[in-house]
């Protein structure tokens, strides 16, 4: 007759990590790609359609240095523990493709936390200054986007700065879904492994 099944907690085996390092793993691998997930496809939309773009825009600035530093800090540490629970000499292909994909993640959190992001978000401040002093930047969404063109066409300077933002938030943006992408594949990595749910 056999015994109860000893419970894992906090142990590690030679071969396998212990369940509170899978835990802290998936908590912050869950953690971040459902935090990308949530602010780049619902949250971003929703407030960009129903509020006025420089609320939006003053929102934006104050949530997304929080945003990038809490991807950043989520992608040092699930390197971190996977490096930890997965030792150099038994690295397979496998395991150094989660690691790529981690370092992947980690370069792009770090370049929008400290470049792209806060260009992108000096540069809205600029933006809705020169705005404001138009009487533009209170319409909801889209509205206004005609009073826009027209001030793009005879102030050289609000030109140069909509280029920039452009520019800047396009690249913000490519390592925003990177990192989803990044995310996504782990998850996907770890979703193989399970046995059962």
């Amino acid at each position: 007759m056999e015994g109860p099944v000893p419970i894992q907690d906090a142990v590690a085996s030679d071969t396998e990590p212990s369940n509170t390092i899978k835990l802290l793993h998936l908590l912050f691998l869950s953690t971040s790609w459902g935090m990308q997930v949530w602010v780049t496809f619902v949250a971003g939309f929703v407030m960009s359609r129903h509020l006025p773009r420089h609320t939006f825009g003053s929102i934006q600035r104050e949530l997304f240095p929080y945003y990038f530093h809490i991807s950043s800090t989520c992608a040092f540490l699930n390197l971190t523990l996977f490096a930890m629970s997965h030792p150099s000499e038994r690295l397979g292909e496998e395991h150094m493709t989660q690691i790529i994909i981690f370092l992947i993640c980690i370069a792009a959190s770090v370049l929008n936390t400290q470049c792209f992001g806060q260009v992108t978000s000096d540069t809205v401040a600029e933006l809705q200054l020169l705005e404001r002093s138009h009487g533009l930047g209170q319409e909801p969404g889209r509205a206004g986007s005609e009073s826009r063109r027209q001030l793009r066409a005879s102030s050289p300077r609000y030109r140069e700065l909509a280029r920039r933002f452009a520019l800047c938030h396009a690249l913000s943006s490519l390592c925003n879904l990177c990192c989803i992408v990044c995310n996504g594949l782990s998850l996907h990595h770890l979703a193989a492994q399970l046995s059962a749910l």
